[in-house]
């Protein structure tokens, strides 16, 4: 089996919580994960931030570089974004890159990259009409988007963590771009 470098992006959402598990499953399908955060995600998982960088093998990223520093990762064959929170989503779609991961997904979709992604978000913010607008943006620019009975269903308002986060709908959304490679 062919190891292909997976950039894997996370909003703060509580599934976040399970990276590491999902970095695991990645690896045993064959995917070299590089782990990247949004800043409140990186907070969340502060106590865990090394130990995640030993598990990839890679550094955790949630910053930027500075302009003339080398990549620290290997260019990505694919990117899953998971969770992708009602924020994500739409400074994604509306190209506002204020944060790595979300400057990262953008540049991947530009790139013609396989881009998968799985929102997170509550029935009330789904039901904002900009969320649905920013979703058929993603759409439009090549996004496959693992949303509704093809992903995540969005959960009642205000639960303390999704009820069904399916990540294995997710690791196989990639299995079928390494499929087609």
């Amino acid at each position: 089996m062919t190891t292909r470098t997976l950039h894997l992006l996370c909003s703060a959402a509580p599934p976040v919580f399970d990276i590491a598990h999902v970095i695991e499953d990645a690896q045993t399908r064959g995917w070299d994960v590089c782990l990247g955060l949004t800043p409140t995600a990186a907070h969340w998982l502060s106590g865990s931030l090394d130990g995640l960088a030993a598990l990839t093998g890679h550094p955790v990223r949630w910053q930027y570089k500075f302009p003339g520093q080398p990549d620290l990762w290997p260019a990505a064959d694919a990117v899953l974004f998971a969770p992708a929170t009602f924020n994500t989503v739409n400074a994604w779609a509306l190209g506002l890159t204020s944060n790595l991961v979300i400057g990262l997904a953008a540049e991947a979709t530009g790139k013609r990259l396989p881009v998968i992604a799985m929102p997170c978000t509550n029935t009330a913010l789904a039901a904002h009409p900009q969320f649905e607008v920013s979703l058929n943006t993603l759409r439009t620019a090549g996004v496959e988007l693992l949303h509704g009975e093809t992903g995540y269903t969005p959960d009642p308002v205000d639960p303390d963590a999704p009820l069904n986060f399916p990540w294995p709908t997710a690791l196989n959304a990639l299995s079928q771009v390494s499929a087609q490679a």
